[in-house]
């Protein structure tokens, strides 16, 4: 078996699906050094599975690009990624094109440690600048969140399911991945206390304590769909084939599905249509600032390694500035 062919990348879409077909890209396959140390960067210094498939997909169209233009890894220069880069910034935003240059930075970087080529023609190139000091995720309201939540039809196991998991990204400022990852048991009880136990990047796990709502929407879920059989099983399941028949199987929720299933419970709860996965995380945040918790406190809840990514989430600010402006009496 070919090595690139152990390389788990999931197939998404046009680049992806020739990922998944393991075509190595041209500028990269001129020589069978250059071919191998391609897939061996993917395979081997890239552990986070999302930023695989974000690094792979830069390479992809980068590699594109430059067939476009007649290039080659021996003639790629400098002034050919920093046009390149300048081009992406017309269409995607600062944090997308700073994402593609870092990927193909590591590459290129790869690729020379191997001898594959002399130098790095990303090395020298700057991205756009990108400074982040508020958050764009939508965040809703306890309000909308309670209407969201009551909207649920919980005489279904996936009704349960679903409300179970965006308790989980509520009440334990969960990311979606990290609750899509939870087994029956990371959901634990010592004493009267229930925990959740989150597997967050890097290879990391944060535990973090559930809230009674949480709780009990929890308990409720894996009551019914009787999951305490099955500790090392998945703790969201997938409805598979038979969904829509209220039937779970074996298999983890997958991402795209929890994010489909958040659009149609907020479309059904009358939310705007931005709602995603992340904004619950948000809500979570805000919610526990606004009743008097610490920023350093949420910090460890989240798994933030610092308060300024928790700000980010942090909707408050802005609602003080809106009170300001409303002070303007014309």
């Amino acid at each position: 078996m070919a090595r690139h062919a152990l390389v788990p990348i999931p197939p998404r879409g046009a680049i992806q699906a020739r990922m998944a077909a393991r075509r190595t890209p041209a500028l990269f396959a001129e020589t069978a050094a250059g071919q191998e140390r391609f897939w061996e960067f993917f395979g081997g210094s890239i552990r986070n599975p999302n930023t695989r498939l974000a690094y792979v997909t830069a390479a992809y169209r980068f590699a594109d690009w430059c067939a476009g233009r007649g290039l080659t890894l021996s003639t790629v220069r400098p002034l050919h990624v920093a046009g390149y880069i300048e081009q992406l910034t017309q269409t995607y935003a600062a944090a997308t094109v700073k994402q593609h240059l870092a990927g193909l930075r590591q590459l290129f970087d790869w690729l020379v440690v191997g001898q594959v080529m002399p130098s790095n023609p990303a090395a020298a190139v700057r991205g756009p600048k990108h400074v982040v000091k508020m958050g764009k995720t939508p965040v809703l309201t306890a309000a909308e969140t309670r209407a969201l939540l009551t909207s649920i039809d919980t005489t279904s196991l996936i009704g349960l399911r679903d409300r179970a998991l965006i308790g989980v990204m509520v009440y334990g400022f969960a990311r979606v991945s990290a609750a899509l990852a939870m087994r029956v048991a990371d959901y634990y009880t010592q004493g009267p206390r229930s925990y959740f136990r989150l597997h967050e990047k890097g290879g990391k796990y944060l535990v973090v304590p559930a809230h009674h709502t949480a709780q009990r929407y929890t308990d409720e879920y894996v009551a019914l769909a009787g999951l305490a059989a099955d500790p090392k099983g998945p703790l969201f399941r997938s409805a598979g084939a038979r969904r829509g028949r209220d039937q779970l199987v074996p298999r983890p929720l997958a991402r795209e599905d929890a994010a489909a299933m958040i659009k149609r419970r907020a479309r059904a709860a009358g939310l705007p249509a931005e709602v995603c996965a992340h904004s619950f995380r948000g809500t979570g945040i805000t919610e526990y600032l606004r009743a008097g918790g610490t920023l350093e406190t949420a910090a460890r809840i989240a798994g933030h390694e610092s308060t300024r990514t928790t700000q980010l989430y942090n909707r408050l600010p802005d609602e003080v500035s809106l009170d300001e402006i409303e002070r303007i009496h014309i």
